[in-house]
């Protein structure tokens, strides 16, 4: 009888990537891979542990995996398990907890996937991650439309609200020719739009003697009908060659994610960013001055220790001047072992949420201001797969989000799209225009 086994997947795109790269080893050892909703033998739950929520919500899914199947194995791995190993092993129903390490090695260290009386604990210390990266992508949809290709892990930086070298380990990355072979490989697959992730993108190569520009330049030579997208890049690290290649390139998306975190030079020097207000404002009039329509999100934390209403009133006044394109923002949640916890000053937590919808309103306004900015331009659109009453949708190259009337020849193809109307969150193309696919050039 075939065996079954199901993926669940919390926190950022990395995990959703490296979730993909276990699924695949499980399928070589004869598993059938199926919904999590479904029966399943195995059940995988790969966690985070940047917010207060993810660690909850993991609970919650095992919970969910017991109630599809009160006998299924149940495997909780990465980042939360990493860090709280004896926490997660008491809960309910786990039977192997794996660290960022172990999680790549299951069929090595599992003789078999039985329930037994005793729960297992592999987490290895996260010096021992410092040596070891494993290559991994996921797929955004079945239609092969877009994959996130993971090129580098850890992170060197001392956040003072972060977990993530604690669960990571260091900065480290993939050999580039090794990134070259699975990006071409994705392409050959009929993958259109390809997104470079890790925990800190820009600090590519640091430790084997490159750097994340001399692997773009490589990448954008590799022959083929794609474009890449920067998952995220630290401020710090978007340099003017990275910015060149953005602007020059046709295979490089009009988009970058950059991480702020506060408007308020207090609140950045609190915690530990490398960078102040000043230098992020000129990158990005540097960035609007290069590309005019340039696609510029927005990271941002509310509520951390010291952040006064003064300094949330600085962050919110900062962030409306800016000519950026919409916002991420995350409420700031006590995590253990970080220096954030000795900081005075505080937050309530119903001012933290306050904050929050104050600044996903100014987000709203953002991104409505930035695709009525488009009506009657010409956006380069990578159509997916869904019908959705009647229309295709797909993103810009400079994250726009477009609605198109429906034509399946369009299906993971890139399309000129003249855009003729928005209500702030889909852009619309006249359904009178005919739409052709286009390749990038190469």
């Amino acid at each position: 009888m075939d065996r079954k086994a199901a993926f669940y997947t919390l926190g950022c795109k990395l995990n959703y990537s490296e979730t993909s790269t276990i699924s695949s080893q499980f399928e070589r050892e004869g598993f059938d891979v199926v919904d999590f909703d479904s029966h399943a033998d195995v059940y995988v739950i790969n966690t985070c542990t940047v917010t207060e929520n993810a660690e909850k919500d993991c609970r919650h899914i095992v919970r969910k995996a017991l109630r599809n199947n009160p006998d299924a194995f149940v495997a909780v791995v990465g980042c939360y398990a990493q860090l709280r190993p004896e926490q997660i092993v008491k809960i309910p129903g786990v039977d192997v907890v794996l660290g960022s390490k172990e999680k790549f090695d299951m069929f090595t260290l599992l003789d078999d996937f039985k329930k037994k009386e005793l729960s297992c604990i592999f987490v290895s210390p996260v010096e021992s991650l410092n040596d070891d990266f494993h290559i991994a992508y996921s797929s955004d949809d079945d239609a092969r439309t877009r994959a996130f290709l993971k090129i580098q892990d850890g992170c060197d930086y001392t956040c003072s609200y972060c977990t993530i070298p604690m669960a990571r380990g260091k900065s480290r990355s993939s050999q580039p020719d090794e990134v070259v072979e699975r990006f071409q490989h994705l392409v050959e697959s009929g993958y259109k739009e390809i997104i470079l992730t890790g925990v800190n993108v820009g600090d590519y190569g640091s430790r084997i003697g490159t750097d994340f520009y001399q692997l773009l330049l490589k990448l954008v030579n590799v022959e083929g009908d794609f474009r890449i997208r920067i998952s995220s890049i630290e401020p710090n690290l978007l340099e003017d060659n990275i910015i060149e290649l953005i602007a020059s390139s046709e295979k490089m998306c009009k988009h970058v994610h950059i991480p702020l975190q506060s408007g308020s030079d207090k609140v950045l020097r609190l915690m530990q960013r490398r960078y102040t207000t000043g230098f992020y404002e000129s990158l990005i009039h540097k960035l609007k001055e290069r590309i005019p329509d340039i696609g510029i999100g927005v990271d941002v934390i509310v509520g951390s220790p010291g952040e006064s209403d003064e300094d949330f009133a600085v962050t919110h006044r900062f962030l409306a001047d800016l000519p950026v394109s919409y916002l991420h923002v995350f409420t700031y949640s006590e995590r253990p072992d970080t220096k954030a916890l000795t900081i005075p000053g505080m937050v309530d937590v119903f001012e933290r949420k306050e904050r929050n919808r104050k600044l996903r309103i100014l987000s709203d306004k953002k991104r409505n201001e930035f695709y009525r900015s488009m009506i009657g331009k010409k956006l380069d659109v990578l159509c997916e797969h869904k019908n959705e009453n009647g229309m295709i949708k797909g993103f810009s190259s400079n994250y726009v989000r477009v609605a198109s009337p429906y034509d399946e020849s369009l299906v993971n193809k890139i399309i000129s799209a003249k855009i003729s109307d928005t209500d702030g969150h889909l852009c619309y193309v006249d359904s009178r225009e005919k739409q052709e696919s286009i390749s990038p050039k190469v």
